[in-house]
C-alpha cells in the first residue's frame, strides 16, 4: 500500500519554485483574439515550449537534481526518456556539473537525441519494443552507482512541473478550467496540486493521445491500466501507464480526462504554428487540441492551457503535413 506521506504537496511546489528561480525561465503567457473568438471562450497558453531545453521537464529535472546530495552529484544519475526529460536532466547536470547518462529509445527523435548529447550526456540506446527502459535504468544504477531520476513518478519531479501551473494562475488569475497534456501524469498530477491550492473551483482536465489513453481509462476505472508500446505522433506521451505517485494524484485531483486522434492534435499544433507563431510539438499541443479540435465546449470560460513542449522533429514534417 501506498504510503500517503511520500506523495507531494503543494508546498514542495512552492520550495520548488524556490530553487528553480533564477534558473528556469518564467515562461509567458499568451493570448490570442483569433483563438478567443473561435472557442468563445477567453484561453491563456502558458508557453513551456520556450522554456530552457525547450520542454516544462527542466522544472522538475533542475528542481531533483539541486537537491542530491554532494556524493549522489559526484556519483552522477540516469534517467531514461524519449527526449524532453532526457533533455532536461542533461541540461541540469551540465549546469550542476552533474555526470548523466541517459537511456533513450533507438527510435528516438534526432533534434532530441542531438541535444541531449550536445549538453553532454552519456547516451545509451534501446529497443522500445523489445527492451524496457526502467529495467535498463536501474540496473546501469546498480551497477554505476548512479541515482535514478524517472520522468515523472518522483516527487521532486512532480513538485517542479507543478511551478508552471502555479506561475499561469499568478498571471492569469483564476481559471474555469486548465488543459494538460498527460503521459506518465507529473506535469498533470503537480498541476492539479497548484489549482487545487490556489484556484480550487478550477477544473483539470488531462488531455492524452487516444492512442495511449492509458491515464483516462484509469482515471475512469480507478484501477491502473497500461498501453504497451501506444503508436502516436505525441512521442513525449508514448508512456505505457501512470505511475506510483502520480496515478493517486491523478485520481484525486484531477477532474477529467480526455483524448484527442492523432490528426486532431496535427490541425492543432500547424493551427498554432500559422496563426499563432509558437512552435510547439506534437505532445505540447495536446491541450490546445481538446478545445480548437477535439469538440470540448469552453464557451464563456477563463480557460488555460499548458503547452508543454517545442522540440519539433523536422524530419517528419512531411508525414505529418500529409496526415492531417
Amino acid at each position: 500500500m501506498l504510503d500517503v506521506s511520500s506523495l507531494p504537496t503543494y508546498a514542495d511546489i512552492v520550495s520548488a519554485a524556490r530553487q528553480i528561480a533564477g534558473v528556469a525561465h518564467r515562461t509567458p503567457v499568451v493570448v490570442s483574439r483569433t483563438v478567443n473568438k473561435r472557442t468563445k471562450a477567453e484561453v491563456f497558453f502558458k508557453c513551456e515550449n520556450l522554456q530552457r531545453a525547450g520542454a516544462f521537464k527542466f522544472r522538475g529535472a533542475y528542481n531533483a537534481l539541486s537537491r542530491l546530495s554532494p556524493d549522489q552529484r559526484s556519483r552522477g544519475v540516469v534517467a531514461y526518456s524519449s527526449g524532453n526529460h532526457a533533455q532536461a536532466i542533461a541540461l541540469a547536470g551540465q549546469l550542476l556539473e552533474i555526470p548523466c547518462v541517459i537511456v533513450m529509445p533507438s527510435d528516438a527523435p534526432d533534434v532530441k537525441r542531438a541535444a541531449t548529447r550536445g549538453y553532454g550526456a552519456e547516451i545509451i540506446s534501446y529497443d522500445r519494443e523489445r527492451e524496457s527502459r526502467e529495467a535498463i535504468g536501474r540496473q546501469l544504477a546498480d551497477e554505476r552507482g548512479l541515482a535514478l531520476v524517472p520522468p515523472f513518478d518522483h516527487p521532486d519531479i512532480i513538485a517542479g512541473q507543478g511551478t508552471a501551473a502555479r506561475e499561469l494562475l499568478e498571471e492569469a488569475g483564476a481559471l474555469d478550467v486548465l488543459l494538460t497534456p498527460c503521459g506518465g501524469g507529473g506535469l498533470l498530477s503537480g498541476s492539479a496540486l497548484a489549482v487545487n491550492a490556489l484556484a480550487p473551483s478550477c477544473r483539470v482536465i488531462g488531455v492524452e493521445p487516444a492512442a495511449g489513453d492509458d491515464a483516462t481509462r484509469s482515471f475512469r476505472t480507478k484501477t491502473l491500466q497500461r498501453v504497451e508500446h501506444p503508436h502516436t505522433v505525441a512521442d513525449g506521451a508514448m508512456t505505457s501507464s501512470l505511475g506510483t505517485l502520480t496515478f493517486p494524484l491523478v485520481l484525486n485531483h484531477v477532474a477529467d480526462m480526455t483524448t484527442v486522434d492523432d490528426r486532431q492534435l496535427l490541425r492543432a499544433m500547424f493551427y498554432l504554428w500559422e496563426r499563432m507563431k509558437l512552435v510547439v510539438e506534437p505532445t505540447g499541443a495536446l491541450g490546445a487540441a481538446a478545445i480548437l479540435e477535439g469538440g470540448m465546449n469552453v464557451a464563456g470560460r477563463r480557460v488555460g492551457v499548458i503547452l508543454s513542449g517545442g522540440n519539433v522533429d523536422l524530419s517528419q514534417l512531411t508525414l505529418w503535413l500529409n496526415a492531417r
